[in-house]
């Protein structure tokens, strides 16, 4: 009989937002006349720009026609993204990309579970806590992670991300042989600043580790905070960036992203030899993925136009000010809240005494407000609750109202 991977039986429970769903869809077959307000998922809720929408189709309409229809496309991406990408994407912020060294893929969150796959199995991995669950499962899969053993994995060197130090996550305290660092932040809503960043870069290059770097949500930026790791001098040496087109122009349901992977990043081969994982991750593209669609990619393209930049853009203005709405509003209801301002999600602190999980049942149970436990990213979450600004503006003011009777 086929032996199965022991490592997906230490998995704990379910994924977290299978979890979440689990309990609302009890709930609401309990309760059908329960109107709930969803700011859990970050998910958007804002139809695709009208720019994006018409390059789709027409997009759509040449793979009707002998003239202009495409197979397979290049396993990389079509030439047009990415030169869309290292134009708009680095070049824009006085970074130099190579044209190979851009990789078009189906979302961050693929590329960022997929990447693992280059690294030893015995790799020793780093986290931020409160971490994006992806990052921790990816990796227990292949057995990285250790044991679980009560709230954490015993092989995984967690940097603790909490109000004392501001959530900003120290450097790791023993050696690691890869960091995974989102900004903004899932799911606190922080960023950090360039000589914060500068420090993990120069601690990556000093000890001869890689950072991944999750850049998903860099569209809602508004302050002075990087937009790429690769504004940081000797980046490009050490780091790998995902990016996604899901929150920037609401490509949840579209599927598009891109992973930078620049020549100088390296690994060290069976042989004692420096490896570029650019080469690696190239071989594997080739063998294990056909390319993202024609049409999804010229929607991609347009995002870059003038007029779907700006329509992307009204999307991300309105999502923030959603954020800006809940970040008030729970304030106003006595709450500590974080983020909020360079991302669409708002970090707030549970009732003293109460659990992440209890406090989620709380909101649910009684004002019929669904949000996402801060447990569930890890140990540093416990005592902590995530809402996102993906829904309508209506309906986000009327979860803060409901928040503000509940009271605390």
């Amino acid at each position: 009989m086929l032996k199965v991977n022991p490592n997906y039986e230490k998995l704990p429970g379910s994924y977290l937002f299978a979890e979440i769903a689990r309990r609302v869809k009890t709930y609401s077959s309990e309760n059908p006349q329960a109107d709930l307000i969803r700011l859990g998922i970050g998910d958007v809720t804002r139809p695709l720009a009208p720019a994006v929408v018409e390059a789709m189709v027409k997009a759509s309409r040449e793979m009707g026609e002998a003239e202009t229809f495409r197979g397979y496309g290049p396993d990389y991406g079509y030439d047009f993204l990415v030169n869309a990408i290292i134009k708009n994407d680095y070049q824009a912020l006085g970074v130099e990309i190579a044209f190979d060294e851009v990789f078009i893929s189906d979302g961050a969150k693929c590329d960022v579970s997929n990447v693992q796959e280059l690294f030893s199995n015995d790799a020793v991995i780093a986290v931020t806590d409160p971490v994006y669950p992806v990052y921790v499962d990816s990796n227990a899969m292949m057995g990285r992670a250790g044991e679980y053993v009560k709230d954490r994995w015993n092989r995984l060197c967690y940097l603790p991300c909490n109000e004392e130090n501001g959530f900003v996550p120290p450097l790791p305290d023993r050696p690691v042989d890869v960091i995974y660092l989102c900004y903004p932040n899932n799911p606190t809503g922080t960023t950090l600043t360039k000589a914060q960043l500068k420090l993990f870069v120069d601690y990556a290059k000093h000890t001869g580790c890689v950072i991944v770097y999750d850049a998903a949500y860099k569209a809602f930026i508004t302050s002075d905070a990087p937009h790429s790791i690769y504004e940081i001098e000797g980046a490009k040496d050490v780091a790998i960036e995902c990016c996604s087109y899901s929150k920037t122009a609401g490509f949840t349901g579209t599927r598009c992203g891109f992973m930078v992977i620049p020549h100088g990043v390296v690994g060290m081969g069976g042989n004692g030899q420096p490896v570029e994982l650019n080469a690696m991750w190239k071989r594997r593209m080739g063998s294990k993925f056909n390319g993202v669609s024609y049409p999804i990619q010229r929607a991609a393209e347009a995002v870059y136009s003038v007029d779907g930049w700006q329509q992307c853009m009204a999307n991300i203005h309105y999502y923030l000010t959603n954020a800006r709405i809940i970040r008030e509003g729970v304030q106003k209801a006595g709450y500590t809240v974080f983020g909020g301002v360079d991302a669409p999600y708002v970090w707030m602190k549970t009732p003293t005494g109460m659990d992440s999980w209890t406090f989620f049942d709380k909101l649910l149970h009684e004002v019929h407000v669904v949000g996402t436990p801060g447990a569930g990213f890890g140990p540093c979450g416990e005592g902590y609750f995530r809402l996102t600004a993906f829904n309508t503006l209506e309906k986000t003011q009327e979860a803060v109202e409901r928040i503000q009777r509940l009271g605390r």
